[in-house]
């Protein structure tokens, strides 16, 4: 299609015209599905029913095809499962600070639309609050040992002796 329609020349001619040019050179020929019946139509089937089954066969999550505001509020509601494995304080303050990091770089950049979802920013406290509940509670020490009844005697005490 790198050639122009032109002038004169209907548009239904013209795309007839490209159409046979490409069946005589075979860029239709070994085509998959080729000779095949077209699937049935699901008229039950929404178009979001049908981008989510198309992106499932593509190996893409849904999640993935979210705008970015959306995306940043889903991230948000996920945090309290992603930082529930992490072994420290710190790394669970490190996830929340990398996400509002990415929140605030989102609103400084212009939007698409007024109607954009904007997304709120990470409570970390109460992110590490809930990590900190999760958490198994830390072993109690062992027991101190009974002390001998007899005190022990210091070094000087025993020169003396």
């Amino acid at each position: 299609m790198t050639d122009r329609k032109p002038p004169g020349v209907s548009f239904e001619t013209w795309v007839e015209r490209q159409i046979g040019q490409a069946q005589q050179r075979g860029d239709f020929a070994g085509l998959r599905g080729a000779g095949e019946p077209l699937p049935a139509w699901d008229p039950d089937e929404t178009a979001y029913d049908w981008a989510i089954a198309k992106a499932r066969r593509e190996g893409i999550r849904p999640a993935e095809m979210l705008p970015p505001g959306l995306r940043l509020r889903r991230e948000r509601d996920e945090l309290p499962e992603r930082v529930a494995d992490l072994p420290s304080e710190g790394a669970v303050r490190a996830v929340a600070g990398d996400y509002n990091a990415r929140v605030e770089a989102f609103w400084r950049r212009p939007q698409e639309s007024r109607w954009s979802p904007v997304p709120g920013l990470a409570d970390v406290e109460a992110l590490v609050e809930g990590w900190r509940e999760s958490r198994p509670p830390p072993p109690e020490p062992p027991a101190a040992e009974a002390p001998d009844a007899r005190p022990r005697r210091r070094w000087w005490q025993r020169r003396r002796g």
